[in-house]
C-alpha cells in the first residue's frame, strides 16, 4: 500500500495561533454521515518538545486520506529541560491543558484506531514517565514514548509523496524542539511503495530549536552567535558515520532535501510573503538554494521585535526560528543540495498512513465501492 496523500478539508490552526476552539464537524464527501465518519476515522497525536498536535482523518481513495479535524498548540513542554533535566510544572500544566482539548475531540470523534505519541521531551526528562501517568490520570489519554528510530521512520512515512519523480536519493530531516531526526533514503534501485523501506541510515541529534536557543540565546542573535550555533550542530553531524551511502547520489542532480518542521515552514511562509500562514501554499513548496540563503540572511537582519511581528513567525517562534535555521544550515553544509522541499506534515501523517495500511482501510473502501 502506498504511503498516504493528505487531502485536507479542515484548516488546521496556524502554528503561531491558538484559538482553543474545537473545529466544526465537517460532513464527508459523497454523503458520508457524521456517524459513519466516526466509525471510519483514524487519529494521530504528537506531543513534542514544543508542540502538541492532533489530526483526525478518514481514508478516501487508495493511498489517500482526508483530514476532518485538527488541533495544534505550542506548549513548550521542554522549556528549561536542557538546564534542569526535568519537565517544569508550568510546562506540564500547559501540555495537559492542550491534551485535555485533544481528549475532548477524540471523545467526540470516536476514531476506529488511534496512536498517541510523545517524543524527545518525555524521552529525556527525569520525570517523563511520571508526566505520562499524570496525563493518563487527568485526561484519560495513554501516550506512548517512542524511540528516535521510530520517530525518524514516521517522519519519512509521512512525507513520502513529496519525493520528486526521478529522484534517486533524499535526506529527510525533522527539526524538533529537543532533538532533530535525519534519515538518508536511497531510491536509486527498485522503489517500493513504502518510502520508509529505503532508509539506509539515520541519526538523531540531541538538539532542537528549544535546547539550542536556550544554550546560545534566542532573543538577541548576532551573526557570530548564529555561526557558533551552526558549528555546534555541525560538530554533532561530523560524528555521524553514514558510510557514504548517499555521497555519489548527492553529488548528482537527482537528489534533494525534504524538511518537515516549523523552521522550514516558517522560512517558506516568509519567503512567500504571506499575510497569514497558509498550509496549502506551504506544504510541498520547492525552495532553491538561493531562496533559503536569502531567507536566513533576512531573518538574521531582523531583531526580535521584527521577527515577532512577522505573521508567519509570531511571538511563540520569534526566539526559536534562528536556532532552527542554524540546524538547517548545518544539514545543508553536510549534504549540499540545490533544492529543498518544504513539508507541513510529518509524524502524524506517518502514523495515519501506517494505521490505515495495517488495518486494510483502503481495501475495505474499495470493497464497499467508496473512495473511487
Amino acid at each position: 500500500m502506498r504511503d498516504a496523500v493528505v487531502e485536507p478539508t479542515t484548516k488546521e490552526t496556524p502554528p503561531q495561533v491558538d484559538t482553543g476552539k474545537p473545529a466544526r464537524l465537517q460532513a464527508g464527501r459523497r454523503g458520508e454521515s457524521e456517524q459513519d465518519g466516526q466509525r471510519t476515522s483514524y487519529a494521530a497525536l504528537d506531543l513534542g518538545t514544543n508542540n502538541c498536535r492532533l489530526l483526525v482523518a478518514v481514508p478516501t481513495r487508495p493511498g489517500h486520506f482526508r483530514v476532518v479535524d485538527a488541533f495544534s498548540r505550542i506548549v513548550r513542554l521542554g522549556e528549561g529541560l536542557s538546564r534542569e533535566g526535568r519537565l517544569s510544572e508550568a510546562a506540564m500544566d500547559r501540555a495537559v491543558s492542550a491534551l485535555a482539548i485533544c481528549a475532548e475531540k477524540l471523545g467526540h470523534r470516536k476514531p476506529r484506531r488511534m496512536r498517541l505519541i510523545a517524543t524527545e521531551a518525555c524521552r529525556s526528562a527525569q520525570n517523563g514517565e511520571a508526566f505520562i501517568e499524570r496525563v493518563k490520570h487527568e485526561t484519560g489519554l495513554t501516550l506512548e514514548i517512542i524511540d528516535r528510530q521510530t520517530e525518524a521512520r514516521l517522519a519519512v512515512a509521512g512525507c513520502s509523496t513529496l519525493v520528486d519523480r526521478g529522484t534517486e536519493g533524499v535526506v529527510l530531516f525533522d527539526i524538533g524542539g529537543g532533538s532533530s531526526e535525519i534519515a538518508l533514503v536511497d531510491i536509486s534501485r527498485h522503489r517500493t511503495p513504502r518510502l520508509a523501506d529505503h532508509i539506509v541510515a539515520w541519526t538523531s541529534l540531541p538538539v532542537g530549536v528549544v535546547s539550542l536557543a536556550e544554550r546560545f540565546g534566542g532573543h538577541h542573535v548576532t551573526r557570530e552567535s548564529f555561526s557558533a550555533m551552526v558549528d555546534a550542530v555541525s560538530d554533532m553531524l561530523d560524528r555521524f558515520d553514514d558510510g557514504g551511502r548517499l555521497s555519489k547520489i548527492a553529488a548528482g542532480g537527482r537528489f534533494h532535501l525534504i524538511g518537515t518542521s516549523g523552521t522550514v515552514t516558517t522560512l517558506a511562509g516568509v519567503h512567500l510573503g504571506l499575510a497569514r500562514y497558509d498550509r496549502r501554499q506551504v506544504d510541498g513548496l520547492w525552495m532553491e538554494r538561493d531562496n533559503v540563503d536569502r531567507m536566513i540572511d533576512t531573518l538574521l537582519s531582523w531583531d526580535f521585535e521584527q521577527r515577532k511581528a512577522n505573521p508567519c513567525i509570531g511571538a511563540d517562534r520569534a526566539d526559536l526560528v534562528l536556532a532552527g535555521c542554524a540546524i538547517l544550515e548545518a544539514i545543508r553544509r553536510r549534504w549540499p543540495s540545490e533544492r529543498l522541499r518544504v513539508a507541513d506534515r510529518g509524524l502524524r501523517e506517518g502514523m495515519l498512513n501506517e494505521m490505515m495500511a495495517a488495518d486494510g482501510a483502503w481495501r475495505r473502501r474499495r470493497q464497499t465501492g467508496r473512495g473511487k
